[in-house]
């Protein structure tokens, strides 16, 4: 009979949020191992996930710090700029009349970034290769494909049991695998939240015009359009449709998705073309009653999932990972039980009131945003006008957004765990 391989770490979900997880806890010295369903390489290609993800200043520093900013850079596209417009169609921040909108410049925070942008715009496969050569690089064991069908904790180990019938044990076990985490369920968490009855639709766009490293975020009635740039004169378009027009959408042909996209779009974006594929996707709030359980956490989407109006769904994730790191290490340290409640504990208070607010702020714009009643677009006007011109509120939005704010773990600052 062989024997039962034992780690430091078991995590469930070798995606984003999980394999950043597994460089930052090997960083401090945890032997962790990734379990995915999916074939590791399978999540390198173009069409496993063909959307962007803008990742906040504070972020990218957290991945420079593991070793994978360097990878990124060339595949990174700068945001130096904001606009935010509440209007009816799209180009309202572009008529000099109108005070519906607001503007982020990086410079009015520079002092205090050393010249970051306010984010940057990568492609999810990029930041999947550069975390999968590092991952390799650092010697990190995964299984994959391999799924997880029972996890049961005793004592002081917490047993996985995978689908081809083989045990793996560690003192902690990380659900990372996103909405519907097996590992969540096991450990009996259970989950709030509600659906939208809106689709997100994701497009990759060639332009036709630079876009100056310029992102746009439009609050329309139907709900809001984001233009964000990509390297290579290229955008990611993220847009809310009704869920009937997003299954349209999703089984429209190549041309008639090029062709409700112009005639929705087509006076703010001129020359566009739809370059590789696009994603339909419904839209909800989901949120884990707890994030840890007996010899169980939870990080990344299997913890939250958000609404992707303010683009800030990896960023709680990656702040997730960077903060049950450093609990564990500082546990490890101290020669403590790093599944025990007194440790994980620790990383629940850490996070729960951030990943909270955060939520009910999203899902509160989004409905603040997506009507069209007069009183409320008159209160949105004068509201977004008023903080347009308080250069201090101003600043603290953009420092908000970038993640620059709290109690950060060390990651986020760009030190080692």
């Amino acid at each position: 009979m062989s024997q039962t391989a034992r780690y430091d770490v078991i995590i469930a979900g070798a995606g984003m949020a999980g394999a950043t997880f597994a460089l930052a806890a090997a960083q401090g010295g945890l032997k962790v191992v990734l379990v995915d369903p999916q074939p590791f390489d399978a999540q390198l290609a173009p069409t496993f996930d063909g959307r962007s993800t803008a990742i906040a200043f504070s972020t990218f520093r957290m991945l420079d710090a593991l070793g994978v900013g360097a990878a990124l850079r060339p595949h990174a596209c700068r945001m130096d700029r904001i606009l935010v417009t509440d209007g009816r169609r799209p180009g309202a921040a572009s008529r000099p009349q109108s005070s519906a909108f607001l503007r982020f410049d990086a410079e009015e925070i520079g002092d205090r970034t050393d010249g970051e942008p306010l984010g940057y715009m990568v492609e999810n496969r990029r930041i999947r290769v550069a975390l999968s050569e590092a991952v390799t690089t650092a010697g990190i064991e995964v299984r994959a494909p391999a799924s997880v069908v029972g996890v049961e904790a005793v004592a002081a180990m917490s047993r996985v049991t995978l689908a081809d019938g083989s045990a793996i044990e560690a003192p902690l076990v990380v659900g990372a695998e996103g909405r519907t985490s097996p590992v969540r369920k096991a450990a009996g968490i259970g989950t709030v939240g509600w659906g939208y009855e809106q689709s997100g639709v994701v497009a990759t766009v060639s332009l036709g015009r630079d876009h100056g490293n310029v992102a746009h975020e439009y609050f329309l009635p139907s709900g809001p359009f984001a233009i964000l740039p990509l390297t290579e004169r290229r955008a990611s378009l993220v847009w809310t449709e009704s869920t009937r027009r997003g299954d349209a959408l999703r089984a429209a042909s190549d041309e008639a998705f090029q062709s409700h996209l112009m005639r929705r779009f087509g006076d703010f974006l001129e020359d566009v073309t739809v370059v590789g594929p696009r994603f339909v996707y419904p839209l909800s709030l989901q949120l884990a009653e707890q994030l840890t359980a007996p010899r169980t956490a939870l990080i990344g989407d299997a913890a939250h999932a958000v609404h992707p109006v303010a683009g800030q769904g990896l960023n709680m994730g990656l702040k997730d990972a960077a903060a049950l790191a450093e609990v564990l290490v500082e546990a490890l340290r101290l020669g403590e039980d790093i599944g025990s409640e007194t440790v994980l504990d620790r990383y629940a208070r850490w996070r729960r009131f951030d990943n909270a607010a955060l939520a009910a702020g999203f899902d509160g714009f989004v409905r603040l945003f997506s009507n069209d009643i007069a009183p409320v677009r008159l209160a949105r006007t004068v509201g977004i006008a008023a903080v347009n011109r308080i250069a201090p509120l101003r600043r603290a939005f953009m420092h908000e957004a970038g993640g620059a704010t709290g109690d950060l773990p060390r990651l986020l600052r760009g030190e080692a765990v």
